[in-house]
């Protein structure tokens, strides 16, 4: 069995390392240019074209991160990147999902409690006391429902808090209200105090937090984006900041990164910034994962985790 790795920032050796421990029989090498010998699978993040495109005899592409949409764009900018009929596989959780269980909920939890506007006060040396927000009021509304968003869900709902999700197909997660498909899109939006953004990063999902849809939403609503800048336009958030529409925003993910140091967000007092880092891949984790996944492809079964192509995750 031959491996092949690329991740154009993460450390090589612990991954040669951790995947050589967990699949002794395996031989295991860092992709470099050139390197055209045989390979049955390919552990890559934003892979150069020559590394999987001639490729026929792989027998799977293991996605070094839970979502998809770079190596599909590099697909569809340039067709035959991935080899025909050979699975891409994602990181469905391996720890992300406590990650942003964890970071929604302090975010969330910050809004709820009004703290954020708390430090304005104190910026200003002003205090005073702000009722708190009603909590049969203060709806949250989770924007995908994957395996993420799924988990988020629940931890928020097991606050006390009245939690929604929306998907694409209908879902069913404790303590959360489920609306599912475009018929039933806006009924979601409608009422949340609190978006919180997890949706796949999609053709169909490019753009979608704009201004139509923060329109639908309470006024005064806050935003967290944690899934990828593409789904944000900037200009339209900066106007519904403006106008109150949305009180206060926390984004972890931008258009272009790193986030240009003169770009408005930096210094607007109603956005809180985050350098992409709600949900990191842990190496251990992972590497279990990977290893498992091989090993079920190794003896007929299939994966978890495997990409619809035509969804794009």
């Amino acid at each position: 069995m031959d491996i092949i790795y690329y991740h154009p920032f993460f450390n090589a050796q612990i991954w040669l390392d951790g995947m050589r421990k967990r699949l002794p029989e395996a031989n295991i090498r860092q992709w470099q240019s050139g390197d055209d010998k045989p390979a049955d699978y390919a552990l890559v993040w934003q892979p150069p074209f020559e590394m999987l495109a001639k490729r026929q005899d792989l027998r799977g592409v293991f996605a070094l991160g839970a979502g998809v949409d770079a190596i599909l764009a590099q697909e569809r900018a340039n067709p035959g990147t991935l080899p025909k009929g050979v699975p891409l596989v994602r990181l469905e959780d391996t720890g992300m999902a406590l990650q942003m269980e964890e970071y929604a909920a302090a975010t969330a939890l910050r809004y709820f409690r009004r703290f954020d506007e708390y430090e304005q006060q104190q910026r200003q040396g002003i205090w005073q006391y702000l009722a708190p927000h009603d909590a049969s009021q203060f709806v949250v509304g989770v924007l995908g429902a994957g395996v993420l968003g799924g988990k988020v869900a629940e931890r928020l709902a097991s606050f006390g808090l009245q939690v929604r999700c929306w998907s694409r197909t209908e879902k069913h997660y404790s303590g959360v209200q489920s609306y599912f498909g475009q018929e039933q899109f806006a009924s979601f939006l409608q009422g949340t105090q609190l978006l919180i953004n997890l949706l796949p990063n999609t053709p169909e999902t490019v753009g979608i937090l704009d201004k139509s849809l923060f329109a639908q939403l309470n006024a005064g609503a806050y935003i967290i984006n944690l899934a990828r800048g593409a789904h944000m336009k900037e200009d339209d958030l900066l106007a519904a900041l403006e106008s109150g529409q949305v009180a206060a925003v926390t984004l972890d993910v931008f258009a272009k990164e790193p986030l240009a140091i003169e770009h408005p967000f930096w210094k607007h007092p109603r956005v809180t910034i985050t350098p992409h880092i709600a949900a990191i891949t842990l190496p251990e984790v992972a590497m279990d994962y990977v290893a498992q996944n091989i090993l079920a492809i190794e003896a007929g079964k299939t994966p978890e985790g495997v990409v619809n192509m035509d969804l794009g995750y």
